[in-house]
């Protein structure tokens, strides 16, 4: 199935499942009051919604969990913008759902979290109180980083430093990512050699691993850029935990993932049995492109079955290897994960080496394809949409989508009326059921794209009408070779 983030705006699905909750913790705003309401209080997340949107169906239980767990810290809200859409226009709502972060009454910034209740509280616990905590003691400073998040901590010689001023000004920027403190007693880290103004970055103590330092000292004058590049390129370390919060950031890389049942609450030392025979071989090779990460079997599984075809069974002690690269490609490791990570090393050497076959998600090859639209799937896609000699016009399509039904008669319609062109293709593929390309940007259905004979490099996104005349003015346009009509008697 081809998922869609949340951050995709709604296209307008309608699905049937209410947003309405009984007791429900998120406060619901309106024209009447939202200005009111939002001033009372010092951080609040607010959502505007659609309640046809699909992609706000998929969050509202994800929010409403958050808002629970939140209570008392920080409030959550929203804004139906079917029957707010005073508000909704002001602040700029043009899609669904939009969530923006609200100070005082004021508009601060958008929310640009993840969207899972786990992530959202995370989040937002951030938003409330200082961007630094000041700390006062060797206690306070244990206490801060012992968690399982990151910690960065400024250690100055008072409360005069500009160093000091410039770390606040950095950690009121970057407190959307990160958690920070300070101290203005560098006694308080001697424990771990600090001596002079500086700036640590503390690993969560669960992943500490004889493979990589746990503290990594930042020493160069503090502005938020550069304090920024530090944190960005240190905080993960050679393999971290890869979950719903944070595998947006670590996918911006090419990655490989373990899977395996990753638990550090129950079962710390076997979750780490398995990640530092992970991190062995990753230390060979950590400078050629890739990033590692291990992750738990459960929480993905339902994205495992999805994007690579791997279900219940093939799941067990044992990690299960991929990698995922930031063009799309993807690859499984067919080995046996073995303990002295043999295995694993021979799957990088192929990787590297170009010898790996990429994992295609795909339906089976049409028996017949005989019809005025050609069915494509992803081990036909070069084959019909890539053949050089043709323009087609492809549509990637899910089967539940309302528009995809609606466009499907004039589709078929525009399929016939070209079907004696021999140089142009109709062509439809279920983007729910096969990769597609990564040349091909599909964020909604349906998504139509033109790949002009001798162009198969650049497709071209079909923005127009969805009319057959529409697709017939377009083609006539951009068309390698003049269109050849079929003209039936209820032409004539």
């Amino acid at each position: 199935m081809f998922l869609l983030p949340f951050s995709f705006l709604c296209l307008g699905v309608l699905l049937e499942n209410s947003l309405c909750v009984e007791g429900s913790d998120v406060l619901e705003l309106g024209d009447a009051d939202f200005e009111v309401r939002v001033a009372a209080h010092d951080t609040l997340l607010v959502e505007f919604f659609a309640p046809w949107c699909g992609h706000c169906q998929r969050l509202a239980p994800e929010y409403e969990a958050a808002a629970t767990r939140l209570k008392g810290a920080v409030s959550l809200a929203k804004v139906d913008c079917t029957v707010n859409s005073e508000t909704c226009g002001r602040f700029g709502v043009n899609g669904y759902p939009t969530l923006k972060i609200f100070r005082n009454g004021e508009e601060a910034s958008s929310y640009d979290g993840p969207r899972t209740a786990d992530g959202i509280v995370s989040y937002m616990k951030k938003q409330v109180g200082p961007s630094s905590v000041p700390l006062h003691s060797e206690a306070d400073l244990n206490s801060f980083i012992n968690t399982f998040d990151a910690s960065i901590v400024g250690f100055f010689s008072g409360t005069d430093s500009l160093q000091l001023a410039e770390f606040l000004k950095a950690s009121s920027a970057l407190r959307d990512s990160y958690r920070f403190a300070h101290s203005t007693d560098l006694r308080i880290g001697l424990k771990h050699n600090v001596d002079t103004e500086c700036v640590l970055l503390f690993r969560p103590p669960h992943l500490n691993s004889k493979f990589e330092e746990s503290v990594m000292k930042f020493t160069e004058p503090i502005s938020t850029s550069l304090l920024r590049t530090f944190i960005r390129d240190n905080i993960f370390g050679l393999c971290p935990h890869l979950n719903s919060g944070n595998r947006d950031i670590l996918r911006t890389s090419d990655l490989l993932t373990a899977y395996y049942g990753v638990d550090y609450v129950r079962n710390p030392k076997g979750t780490n049995y398995w990640r530092n025979r992970v991190m062995k071989v990753a230390t060979q090779f950590q400078l050629r492109g890739l990033s590692f990460a291990v992750a738990d079997w459960e929480e993905f599984q339902e994205e495992l079955e999805e994007e690579f075809g791997l279900g219940l069974s093939d799941g067990g002690e044992l990690p299960i290897i991929t990698i995922r690269t930031r063009a799309g490609h993807k690859y499984i490791m067919q080995e046996e994960f073995t303990r002295d990570g043999k295995s694993l090393e021979n799957f990088l050497e192929d990787y590297f080496a170009g010898r790996l076959k990429k994992y295609i998600k795909s339906e089976p090859v049409p028996e017949s394809n005989d019809g005025p639209v050609k069915v494509v799937v992803a081990d036909t896609f070069e084959e019909i949409v890539n053949n050089p000699e043709k323009d087609v016009l492809v549509e990637f399509y899910a089967p539940w989508c309302g528009h995809c039904k609606n466009l499907e008669p004039k589709y078929t319609e525009l399929g016939e009326k070209l079907s004696s062109d021999p140089n142009m293709v109709i062509a439809k593929m279920d983007a729910t059921a096969n990769d597609v390309p990564p040349n091909y940007d599909v964020q909604g259905f349906p998504t139509i794209y033109f790949a002009p004979a001798g162009q198969k490099d650049q497709p071209r996104r079909y923005e127009g009408g969805r009319e057959v005349i529409d697709f017939i003015s377009y083609l006539k346009k951009e068309a390698t070779n003049p269109l050849v009509l079929h003209t039936s008697r209820d032409d004539l």
